[in-house]
């Protein structure tokens, strides 16, 4: 009996790494091979969103209720461009963050960030569109990147 609790205890400890892992990675795996191999100094959130800082902004970061204005780029992992918006004099990306406006990775990585930041951020499906995708533009399942550039910030008073 002693054994066979030993043999258990012995498979448990190593297999916990590989469990623990495939539970806190939401990046599916051929998705991550590439950004790994693409971006392998990108920091990883606790949520499992990717992110390099490419500039660090100033002052507090942005809480929940606050009102951003962004430049942003989005593309899939290929590097192929599905979305942008950069014309933030005529037609300003403004929305209040932590709301559900956005998808949930922007809402959750916004909130790491200051005004003026500038980062590329790798959002897994789950976080992003998920199984449904956005059609006909994003296909479901879909790992998406983003440079988003912080312009504004009006605070939530």
């Amino acid at each position: 009996m002693v054994k066979f609790r030993f043999v258990v205890l012995a498979c448990a400890v190593l297999a916990a790494p590989v469990l623990l892992r495939a539970q806190r990675e939401k990046i599916p795996p051929d998705d991550l091979d590439i950004v790994e191999k693409n971006w392998p100094d990108a920091k990883k959130s606790n949520t499992g969103i990717r992110y390099i800082v490419e500039e660090a902004g100033m002052g507090p970061v942005i809480n929940a209720g606050d009102i951003v204005t962004v430049d942003y780029t989005g593309r899939f992992l290929n590097g192929k461009i599905f979305d942008h918006h950069t014309d933030n004099i005529i037609h300003p990306f403004s929305f209040r963050v932590g709301r559900g406006i956005v998808i949930e990775g922007w809402d959750q990585i916004l909130q790491l960030m200051s005004p003026g930041a500038k980062w590329l951020i790798i959002v897994p499906p789950e976080l992003a569109y998920g199984r449904r995708g956005s059609p006909p533009r994003i296909p479901a399942d879909a790992t998406l990147v983003f440079e988003i550039e912080v312009v504004n910030v009006k605070r939530d008073t």
